[in-house]
């Protein structure tokens, strides 16, 4: 990267800008992270330029600039969004030392405001397979949809991921088709796994569906999976178009979002009995205690059916004491000492990490 000019003379706008190309050629981060990145720093120097009545320089990123932002935005935003704001300040402030244009970085300076601990909002299973099933028909659109929420579902992909799947991506295999999820977050590769439903449905649209949209306005993204009615690459924000359009269908919270499949993915999995590692290995968690989180949507629904079904679960004591004896006369088997199973090591399942769901 080129050196930029001497701190006093350094305007906040041209730092953010060698921020960018940092950022893009030198990291290599997604463009969605750059423009995450972005926003949220041209924010605070909208703040600054508000506040100062001119245009910001770098010496004016200082420990009070970066208070009152922070205090500015309590109020008019959760807890995620200031943290986030003030996890780009920091990391802004790394790269101004770096390149010798800051002395210290004031961001890290100021606490993160901490954040509430929430579940992952997960759909029951009847439903998920209700909306999974929604689209239906032969028009191309509709094929593509039911595709699209097959492989959100059945494989747990990001939206982000689905919409970047090419056809090179795709590996058919006797028991389902592997997908090469190549822009992962992180830019981490992983492969997921779709079953017999999903294959089905995806080769239906690849067959069907697909050959009307790659023609429909001169092939515009032909290596794409997922088009348009254009025939572009479709994009995330129609992503949670299609899924709103069929979750009103089918009745379902409006809070619904893709990211909710990929939840609803992991935690049906749970509860079916996968293990917690390959859970996170499809998940493509660099952590395995940011896939520990499902653990307690699994025990929630437990409880829940144990409320629900378990005969002493509401009761009171005149109650239990009303249920019938057992029959005592039945002789209970001899437990054999050899065939016990020895109690499961959970060891690995305190791994720190960050959320990257």
């Amino acid at each position: 990267m080129e050196p930029i000019q001497d701190e006093q003379q350094t305007s906040l706008a041209d730092a953010l800008d060698a921020f960018r190309r940092h950022l893009s050629h030198e990291k290599r981060r997604s463009v969605h992270t750059v423009r995450a990145y972005l926003t949220d720093l041209g924010e605070f120097t909208s703040f600054l330029r508000k506040r100062l009545g001119r245009e910001p320089s770098v010496r004016d990123l200082d420990l009070l600039a970066v208070r009152s932002y922070v205090a500015s935005l309590f109020g008019s935003n959760e807890h995620s969004t200031l943290a986030r704001k003030l996890s780009a300040l920091r990391t802004f402030g790394r790269f101004l030392l770096r390149k010798g244009l800051a002395e210290t970085n004031p961001a890290s300076l100021v606490p993160t405001p901490k954040r509430r601990k929430l579940l992952p909002r997960v759909l029951p299973a009847e439903q998920t397979n209700r909306l999974v099933e929604t689209p239906n028909g032969n028009k191309p659109l509709g094929l593509r949809d039911r595709a699209l929420l097959e492989v959100l579902y059945g494989a747990g992909v990001r939206r982000s991921e689905a919409v970047a799947l090419d056809m090179a991506d795709l590996d058919r295999t006797t028991l389902g088709m592997v997908l090469r999820i190549r822009r992962g977050k992180g830019a981490k590769e992983r492969l997921a796994l779709l079953g017999a439903p999903g294959t089905e449905a995806v080769e239906t649209y690849i067959t069907k569906g697909r050959p009307s949209l790659v023609d429909a306005q001169g092939n515009q993204d032909p290596q794409a999976l997922f088009l348009n009615a254009r025939g572009g690459r479709l994009t995330g924000r129609s992503v949670a178009r299609v899924l709103d359009r069929y979750r009103a269908e089918v009745g379902l919270p409006g809070n619904a979002s893709p990211h909710t499949l990929r939840h609803s993915f992991a935690t049906h999995m749970l509860d079916s009995g996968a293990d917690l590692r390959s859970i996170q290995e499809l998940l493509g968690h660099a952590s395995l205690s940011t896939t520990q989180r499902y653990t307690h949507v699994s025990m929630a629904h437990m409880m829940q059916a144990y409320d629900q079904a378990h005969p002493r679960a509401r009761m009171t004591g005149n109650d239990a004491r009303s249920l019938p004896e057992p029959n005592r006369s039945i002789v209970a088997p001899q437990r054999d000492e050899t065939s016990l199973e020895q109690p499961e090591d959970a060891s690995g399942l305190s791994d720190p990490g960050k959320d990257e769901s």
